[in-house]
């Protein structure tokens, strides 16, 4: 009887082959093109040609030094924290609801907050278009209900765009909080109840500190969506309205100016990731002071 001869051990690929696919991902779908339009930026300008032969910094001098820059900049900064700060308020007792909930109308809700994301961007905005302007449904409304005598101005105004915004990123909100409100174990707040705290007192110290996770990625996800949108600015925004992103696409494909359109892309870039670095700090730092 001939002796069993034991297998060799299976041959272990290297480690590097397991990232390899998302590194090749992350390299072609965010390095390169980022690095392409940080390379652009510095380009000299050029008449005869999209960019010329050499490199300067003198588009991010032009950028910096703007002050039509800059107050579009603050008109881009200052629609973004109010989309997300109205989302905020809006979505939270939306998600609250859906995650705490027994009713057989809860599926119905839940579709009721997904179906913005079921209908292409532009329709929205189109519809918004039309329900905004000097005869559409909100004027309409306000005047049969007395509170105006001439139509309100919403197109081709901030007020325009930030009703739109709301509307387009509030499921962007609500997900990521109920999501987070129903990892939360009910029983967290029914201990509080029954030591004798009431019902508002519970929420502000037992809900509202666990469920800060979820505020903070669900304001993260807003405001980059609304310092980046481009759509509804563009159609609802008109000159009063224009964000940093419409006029990037203006640089870029009204007047032809790449290098200085790329420098304008990196600024807008840097100031986002700045202003979410300083968030994600400040709240860091509320979070540990929550009970």
């Amino acid at each position: 009887m001939t002796e069993a001869v034991p297998l060799a051990p299976p041959r272990r690929l290297p480690v590097w082959w397991m990232i390899l696919p998302a590194v090749v991902l992350l390299g072609g779908f965010l390095i390169l093109p980022y690095a392409s339009i940080v390379v652009m930026s510095f380009r000299e300008a050029s008449t005869s040609a999209v960019y010329g032969d050499g490199f300067t910094i003198g588009h991010y001098t032009e950028v910096i030094t703007d002050p039509f820059v800059w107050g579009i900049v603050w008109r881009t900064v200052r629609t973004a924290a109010i989309v997300t700060l109205v989302t905020l308020l809006l979505g939270y007792p939306v998600a609250y609801h859906l995650a705490r909930t027994r009713s057989r109308w809860a599926s119905l809700l839940y579709i009721c907050v997904i179906s913005p994301l079921l209908v292409g961007l532009v329709v929205r905005t189109f519809a918004w278009l039309i329900i905004l302007s000097n005869s559409g449904m909100a004027n309409s409304a306000l005047k049969a209900a007395g509170l105006i005598d001439r139509p309100i101005l919403f197109l081709n105004t901030p007020l325009g765009v930030t009703i739109a915004l709301i509307h387009v990123f509030l499921p962007f909100v609500i997900l990521p909080l109920l999501g987070n409100l129903q990892a939360i174990n009910p029983e967290v707040a029914m201990a509080g109840r029954s030591l004798g705290a009431s019902r508002m007192r519970t929420f502000f110290k037992v809900t509202l500190p666990l469920s800060m996770p979820g505020i903070q990625a669900g304001a993260i996800l807003v405001f980059v969506l609304s310092m980046s949108a481009y759509v509804t600015p563009a159609m609802l925004g008109g000159t009063k309205g224009r964000t940093m992103a419409v006029l990037v696409v203006q640089y870029l494909v009204d007047n032809f100016r790449w290098p200085a359109g790329a420098a304008l892309a990196i600024f807008m870039a840097v100031l986002t990731v700045s202003i979410i670095v300083l968030y994600l700090r400040l709240t860091a730092r509320a979070m540990r002071r929550l009970p």
